[in-house]
Formats: structure tokens, sequence, C-alpha cells
């Protein structure tokens, strides 16, 4: 018999549920927010096509390991749409004075209004599948190891369920969220404002691209600078480093990304790409560029480069249903899960010619400001680039 002094311990089997006070999602739009950690690494297949094979990325003291179940699938960007809903309702909730818990009650209807999708059948067939792969793809980091180093390992969602009648009208979906994302939403320092238009981004790229804009260059006039090859590595791609630069070429011919201007230059035989904040707006506008100054920020990773253009530019899955995103496409077939695997060296692009700098003049939307935080102010830009250790072995 238990003494009844002494802590209760779980049953092996015990739903996390039964242990949390359950946060019940209010009515009502809540801005985005993303949270920063999964802004810039690469934590999610860029690919519509299901994957399996593993992220494998180091950068410095920093360690990203991804692993999809061949069952379902690693969790891609287009899921990711799910926990950037999380953290924004999280972020309202305590904004309003609300107490909130990693263990969430809500509607599909909510969330997907929330994401800007169609509320059918079909959509909520999909938005199961998706959490079927954020609850199956196990990720382990090091990033936010506390006072001790360590390495954490989790999955997006711990367990989820849905709710339903006899008659199988569903009634609510729960779910629960891992300890290390929800410290990293309550946090508020480690969570940005996104521009709602994020989820109209058709391409795996570009949506990542966006995220890593909103990341580093933030609202910083200066924008930052980054050498395509290093963002080949911060991607995971495993596609060659020629089609990685030729998908970052259209995307700047196109210039998709809201609230941002992206460049193509040369500096020497390295092909850079600036970021550069424009007006908070749903549609990019021409902008005239400065000249940025450059912080020398490194970062060392290593990419492994396999799949020839063909291989790494088939059909594709999709989340959310193609017909409902009319934009062109061009870049979003690459199949950019993959990892920065351990001691394969990084390999300049030796593809698609450089054509310089692409201006594209479209006309300017009225502003909507989100209100977005700000990054910390740097006068003088940033830069990022592969070491020069990595450069010259190459």
């Amino acid at each position: 018999m238990r003494d009844l002094d002494e802590p209760r311990r779980p049953a092996p089997c015990e739903s996390e549920r039964t242990r949390l006070d359950p946060f019940v999602v209010i009515g009502g739009d809540a801005s985005p927010r993303d949270q920063r950690d999964l802004m810039e690494r690469p934590f999610f297949s860029l690919s519509k096509s299901p994957r399996t094979k593993p992220i494998l990325y180091r950068a410095n003291d920093v360690e990203v390991q991804v692993f999809g179940m061949p069952k379902h699938g690693m969790a891609t960007i287009w899921d990711a749409d799910v926990l950037i809903w999380a953290a924004s309702q999280i972020v309202r909730a305590e904004n309003l004075g609300l107490t909130t818990s990693r263990f969430f009650r809500f509607t599909p209807y909510q969330l997907l209004r929330g994401v800007g999708r169609p509320t059918g059948n079909q959509q909520y067939l999909l938005l199961k599948a998706a959490l079927a792969r954020l609850q199956s793809t196990v990720i382990a980091t090091t990033i936010r190891n506390g006072e001790h180093w360590r390495r954490r390992q989790f999955s997006w969602i711990n367990e989820w369920e849905e709710m339903s009648t006899h008659s199988g009208r569903v009634e609510g979906i729960e779910f629960v969220l891992p300890d290390w994302f929800y410290n990293g939403v309550i946090d508020r320092s480690l969570v940005l404002t996104i521009d709602p238009a994020y989820f109209r981004l058709t391409g795996g790229i570009e949506r990542w691209l966006y995220r890593v804009a909103r990341k580093h260059a933030g609202h910083q006039r200066q924008g930052w600078v980054f050498e395509v090859a290093h963002l080949h590595a911060k991607s995971g791609s495993l596609a060659r480093a020629s089609d990685f630069a030729l998908d970052i070429r259209r995307i700047a011919a196109r210039q998709p990304l809201p609230g941002y201007r992206v460049l193509i230059e040369r500096e020497g035989r390295s092909e850079l790409l600036r970021i550069l904040p424009v007006d908070l707006s749903t549609v990019p506008v021409q902008k005239l560029v400065n000249r940025l100054g450059r912080s020398g920020a490194r970062v060392s990773a290593d990419q492994a480069q396999t799949l020839s253009a063909d291989q790494a530019h088939q059909p594709q899955l999709n989340l959310w249903p193609e017909q409902q995103n009319q934009a062109a496409n061009l870049e979003s077939n690459i199949d950019s899960n993959s990892s920065v695997l351990y001691g394969v060296q990084v390999r300049r692009s030796a593809g698609a010619g450089f054509r310089g700098p692409v201006h594209t003049t479209i006309a300017p939307h009225p502003t909507t400001s989100t209100a977005a935080e700000e990054e910390p102010s740097q006068a003088s830009g940033g830069v990022d680039r592969v070491p020069n250790s990595e450069r010259s072995k190459r």
C-alpha cells in the first residue's frame, strides 16, 4: 500500500495530460509568433516529399539532429505552422493575463483559420497527418543546454488525441508540447513576430529563407549578408550547392519574401546574398541598397552534396493542397532535408552562371505593421560566411 504522504508516481503508460491543466484556446486572431531557435537551424524538412534521411547539423558548439520515422517521414516546414500557431496562442493568452500550459485543447477550425488555410474535410485530414509527423519526428540538440552542457531529445508533440462523437463528428484535438519548445516560447526574448503573409509562401526554401531573414536581419536598416554556400549548410539541403544557389537566384528574381528584399552579389569567388528589410508590408518593394558593413560572424559547418538536379527536384506532397497556393513555385521542389554530415567538406557552387544583382520593382501595398519585435541593432549590419579554413579545402 502506498503511503499517503508519498508523492504519486505516474503509471508507466499514463498520459501526460492527466498531470497537466489544459490550456483551452480562446477565440480570436493572434499575431503570428515564431520561436527564434527554430528560425535559423535545420529542424525541418524543406521538401514536400516524405523524408527519412536524418539531419545531422553542427556549427561551433551547436548540434541539431533530426530523425524521421519511415511510416510518416520527417516533420516539414509546413508542419511547423502548427508550432507557430501554438506559440502565437501562448503569447496572446499570456498578454491577456491567462494561464497557459503545454497541454493544448482546441478545434481544428481554430488552427486552420489561424494559419490561413481552408477548413474543409481534406484540410482536416492533412492536419492529422501533420500531427503524426510532428509526434514521430525525434530531435536531439544542444541549443539552450543550460548551465551544464547537455543534449536534449524530444519530439515536436509528445502526444495527441482526436476527440469525436459516436457519429464521427470531431469536437476537438488535444496535444502536449515538449518542455524545450514551451520554455522557448514563454521566454519572450526567444520569440519574434512574423508577417502573416509567411503562411502564403509556397516554397520550402523561401519559407526557410524568410525565417532566417527575420531572425538575422530583423528590422535593422543595414540588414545582413550571407555567403550562399553558408546558407546551403544552414539549410541542411541534400541538393548540390549549384542547384541550391540557382534556387536562391530564382527567389531573388521573384522577391517573394514579405518585408525583405534579397540581392545577389559577388565578392571575389564568393556569391553573397544581401537581405534588407523594407517597409513592413505583405509585398516587397523597390528600395535603394546601401553598402553593408561586416560583423565578421563565422559559422563552421560541413555539408553533404549528393543529389543531382533531377533527384533534388522531384514531385512533392504538401501538407496543404497546392491549388490553394497559386503563386509561382520554382524552388519548392528541392529536397532540402538532409543534413550537415560530419566530416564532409563544403564545396563551392559550380552550377548555373551568375547573372548579377536582380532589381525587381513591385508596386507597394499599404503598410500593415505587426508591431514585430526588433533585433538588437548593429550599426555594421552583418555577414555570415563559410570559414576560410573550409574554403581552402575546396
